[in-house]
């Protein structure tokens, strides 16, 4: 079902037998499940298969071998290509690729203007849980809204609801738990009753993701309520923090998380990456962020890093960076 419903999505510029997606996510994972399935819908689209997406060299390679027009991936990687020399050089023609469609992290404005300007070809977002499959997807021909995710698939139905009790409608443009209902949603979670009466009540799922919905229907996500930092008992939503650190010149990647902190209860971190050959400190890092965001959400940290912990599909790892702060902390105690 969610695979018919991507490849509705995409069916405007999508034709079978000619076009050639790349499946770099594990088959295993959500994400390279879904890829893969809307690929063989009637009528098929030859998938074009990359063992190994750090190997930056290889796939560029098959890259030249097989000319891609449709190419599914995270953030980071595309960030990682841009940033590879033969790519800064000219060397890679990307000029047959059609659209980039990235998932299982938030796509940044400066990386969708900077890829597009490369290549070429549009990059859109998609947006779903393992629990849920694809949900929201950016347009592949209208018009896209900066910030948002896109509007929802074929027969999914969407509201946001307040956070604290899920149970009133809030109006557009307000913030609140995003919760859906639609055919392709799990039954739930395998003998743990307890987590699935969390996340389902009646037909409605649950996201445990915080945004809102314009007047046109496109959805915005600003965070996942887990993820919700609270120094001094203010909100703090990562994504609008990295979003601003990311668009500081010398800053390649960056990560954003709540950490603990004995005055504010918990603080704002960042884990920054800078691009080679750039330098900063994180006064300048701070002072960037306090021309462009309220004071609270100014990071307490900054902490400059050469890599981030990622998973296996290119998605930064908050978890990890926290606990490896908890960890710092213990020791200085």
């Amino acid at each position: 079902m969610n695979a018919m419903q991507i490849r509705a999505w995409c069916s405007p510029i999508m034709k079978g037998w000619v076009d050639k997606a790349v499946l770099l996510m594990p088959i295993f994972h959500g994400a390279g499940n879904w890829i893969l399935i809307s690929t063989i819908v009637n009528p098929p689209v030859p998938i074009v298969l990359i063992p190994n997406p750090r190997d930056i060299k290889d796939l560029l390679t098959t890259f030249k071998k097989t000319r891609p027009t449709f190419f599914p991936g995270v953030a980071t990687l595309f960030i990682a290509l841009m940033n590879h020399p033969d790519v800064k050089s000219g060397k890679i023609d990307f000029s047959n690729l059609k659209m980039c469609i990235t998932a299982a992290a938030p796509l940044l404005v400066e990386t969708k203007k900077s890829w597009e300007a490369l290549t070429g070809g549009r990059i859109v977002e998609a947006y779903g849980l393992t629990e849920s499959g694809i949900l929201v997807m950016g347009p592949v021909v209208g018009k896209w809204k900066e910030g948002s995710v896109g509007m929802p698939t074929p027969d999914v139905a969407m509201k946001i609801v307040d956070i604290d009790t899920g149970t009133q409608d809030l109006k557009t443009g307000e913030d609140g738990e995003i919760i859906v209902k639609a055919p392709h949603l799990m039954q739930g979670y395998w003998n743990r009753p307890e987590a699935t009466a969390e996340m389902f009540r009646g037909e409605w799922q649950y996201t445990g993701d915080i945004g809102h919905l314009d007047e046109d229907g496109y959805l915005f996500i600003t965070s996942r309520k887990k993820e919700l930092i609270k120094p001094s008992g203010h909100q703090v939503y990562p994504g609008e923090v990295e979003e601003v650190i990311t668009q500081h010149p010398a800053v390649l990647e960056v990560s954003v998380a709540g950490v603990r902190d004995d005055l504010q209860g918990e603080a704002v971190k960042a884990w920054v990456v800078l691009k080679p050959g750039q330098t900063s400190t994180a006064q300048e890092i701070q002072a960037f962020c306090k021309e462009r965001l309220t004071a609270y959400k100014v990071p307490k940290h900054v902490e400059f890093r050469t890599e981030l912990p990622k998973s296996m599909v290119g998605k930064v790892m908050r978890r990890i960076l926290q606990e490896e702060d908890i960890a710092k902390q213990k020791e200085k105690k």
